[in-house]
């Protein structure tokens, strides 16, 4: 009970976006704003001081990554066979297919913040430093197999990948930032976290296309409950423990990205079942990853 407390405010936060998207009018200008913000300079601040503060075990990377990746090609293999129980439109599939392996960086680094501190924001950004361009990959094979000439251009960009890059960098090179500088980056990372939780309550939608909703419940089921369980075995296999057994357990029970819906929409996809697909793991991990959460401690 302890521990769900401990994520009710960053839910709150989530529904608190929903309530002024819907009550105060102001505008898709304002949110895509409000979310360039936060995605280009508050998230990677947040990386930078939360890595460059922490005490990192780089030998434990390999089998903490592994694990990630583990559970992202889990999320693959079963959205593969919900295609043949369910039988969805070929682009249908492939715009909810992400769906069931890519994650919610906001909430990533909100829970792992908020249950494990900085050095769970600092594990959390390794995973996600990571997977990044491989979620990004794998989702544009599959909207078009010709590929796209700027994926690469885009993943290159990525600012949560240069974030979780320099924070690791300064942090091998032993540099401790000074009090200004740490005090400034700080007040960034605490806006971040806020500003993030409620981008992604003002991007909820709960209309979608009732035509693939079997396959879309099948995604949800796979991403908040098969997932983490698939995460858990494979962690205590490769001998994760403490901390990054915990971390990488969360990181397979996040709801899905929202970029989700902008990738499908962007290539021509299903982007209203992909938006209602986002909305549902969204809501349904204010009850899951609370549960997990308790079962972790």
């Amino acid at each position: 009970m302890d521990t769900a407390l401990l994520l009710l405010p960053d839910f709150a936060l989530i529904l608190l976006g929903t309530a002024i998207r819907r009550w105060m009018h102001l505008g898709d200008h304002f949110w895509s704003g409000v979310e360039k913000l936060v995605y280009f300079i508050l998230f990677p601040a947040l990386l930078i001081n939360a890595i460059v503060r922490t005490q990192l075990d780089f030998a434990a990377a390999l089998p903490l990554l592994a694990t990630a990746f583990a559970a992202m090609g889990a999320g693959m293999v079963l959205g593969w066979f919900g295609r043949l129980w369910f039988r969805p439109t070929p682009m249908a599939f492939a715009s909810l297919f992400q769906c069931g392996y890519r994650f919610n960086s906001y909430i990533a680094l909100a829970v792992a913040g908020m249950l494990f501190g900085a050095p769970g924001i600092a594990t959390m950004g390794l995973i996600v430093g990571a997977a990044v361009p491989f979620a990004n990959l794998v989702s544009v094979w599959m909207l078009a197999r010709h590929g796209e000439a700027g994926l690469w251009r885009e993943v290159a960009r990525n600012p949560l990948i240069w974030g979780t890059a320099t924070g690791f960098l300064l942090n091998l090179l032993g540099f401790a930032p000074p009090a200004p500088l740490q005090a400034f980056l700080g007040r960034l990372a605490d806006a971040s976290i806020a500003l993030g939780l409620i981008t992604v309550g003002a991007a909820l939608r709960l209309d979608g296309s009732a035509g693939v909703r079997g396959f879309s419940l099948g995604q949800l089921a796979v991403k908040l409950l098969a997932l983490p369980v698939v995460a858990a075995i494979v962690g205590d296999q490769l001998g994760l423990s403490g901390l990054n057994f915990k971390v990488v357990v969360m990181f397979a029970a996040l709801p899905t990205a929202s970029s989700a819906y902008i990738l499908a929409m962007r290539m021509g996809g299903d982007g209203r079942s992909v938006a209602w697909l986002i909305s549902a793991t969204t809501l349904g991990s204010m009850l899951t990853l609370p549960l997990w959460a308790a079962w972790l401690h």
